[in-house]
């Protein structure tokens, strides 16, 4: 009689054999080579039954923080027959020579801590995981509270598992500066936080170039396609995003006069470098910026660049015809 295999020991041999397939394994092989699974096929399981334990299994890894990334046909990612499974090592291990002093990792815990939003919870957590698997514990606190960071742009979960599965998506986008949306299909290869704001990061066909979107300038519902794309190109395409953004951001500065100890100070003033009475904050979407300094009112006034001047102008004079007041 096959000798029975215990949950916590078959979940450990699933992660081992797709961390140790470069290129993953297919359920079938799972099914038919990884420890608990092969010795419940010996004992006459049906395979509904060991599907369904592997489903299980892997909801479970994924819960745990375990990036399991599914690779389908890439003419058909929802034909699940041949998708391959894999944990990419560079995901899911830390470098070996990396330590950390418990100062730092008491504040890696407090920076796990603040991510609230549960899209982000698992690579929070699977973050905190790792750190603790070091044999540092931190169990004195070191700070009363901590803020809370969530993604709240409607976009950021379809997109995000759009990247995972590597899979082309579909969605209604504004550009800055028009008023007509236009449908956008893009690889979404990353999905980076800049100044602030959430951008997602990849090639759009309609172009055949590579494009950053501003998410919170997406309208409607973000569609998943049956198109996929090779998984490969998301290696490194974040910090070229970054790299791009920080480009653009280096080549916009506005001249800013904000008031002492109001909303638009303690904001603007984390961002910006002061001379004299001016404030100096770079920007990449100048459209994005006269919305933020248009809603302070009074309390900021822009001396330049021209264009960002008239930008918000025009939106405070909207504001008072909507109430209105002549301008």
């Amino acid at each position: 009689m096959p000798e029975k295999i215990a949950p916590e020991e078959r979940l450990l041999s699933l992660t081992v054999a797709l961390m140790a397939h470069r290129y993953g394994l297919t359920k079938e092989q799972i099914l038919s080579s990884v420890s608990g699974y092969r010795e419940a096929r010996a004992e006459g399981r049906s395979s509904d039954a060991l599907e369904k334990m592997f489903e299980r299994d892997k909801d479970a890894l994924r819960d745990l923080g375990v990036p399991i990334h599914t690779v389908g046909d890439h003419a058909d990612p929802d034909d699940m027959r041949e998708a391959r499974y894999v944990i990419p090592k560079a995901e899911y291990l830390l470098p070996e020579d990396i330590t950390f002093t418990p100062a730092e990792v008491a504040v890696l815990n407090l920076a796990a801590a603040v991510w609230g939003e549960s899209s982000m919870s698992a690579d929070a957590s699977a973050a905190l995981r790792k750190i603790r698997a070091l044999g540092i514990d931190v169990d004195e606190p070191i700070i009363g509270f901590a803020p809370r960071i969530s993604a709240r742009d409607p976009a950021f979960a379809p997109l995000r598992q759009a990247n995972d599965q590597a899979r082309v998506v579909r969605f209604t986008y504004v550009k800055p500066g028009d008023d007509v949306p236009r449908v956008r299909t893009v690889e979404p290869h990353a999905l980076i936080e800049f100044e602030g704001r959430w951008h997602v990061h990849g090639l759009d066909r309609d172009l055949g170039q590579t494009r950053t979107f501003l998410l919170s300038r997406i309208v409607g519902d973000v569609v998943l396609t049956k198109e996929g794309f090779d998984p490969e190109v998301r290696v490194g395409a974040g910090e070229r995003a970054r790299v791009g953004l920080e480009s653009v951001s280096a080549q916009n500065s506005a001249e800013l006069r904000v008031q002492d100890s109001t909303e638009a100070a303690v904001r603007l003033r984390r961002r910006g470098t002061r001379d004299g009475d001016i404030l100096h904050v770079r920007f990449v979407d100048i459209h994005v910026l006269a919305d933020e300094l248009a809603s302070y009112g009074p309390e900021v006034r822009v001396e330049s660049p021209p264009e960002l001047r008239r930008e918000v102008i025009a939106r405070l004079q909207r504001t008072l015809e909507a109430h209105g007041v002549s301008a």
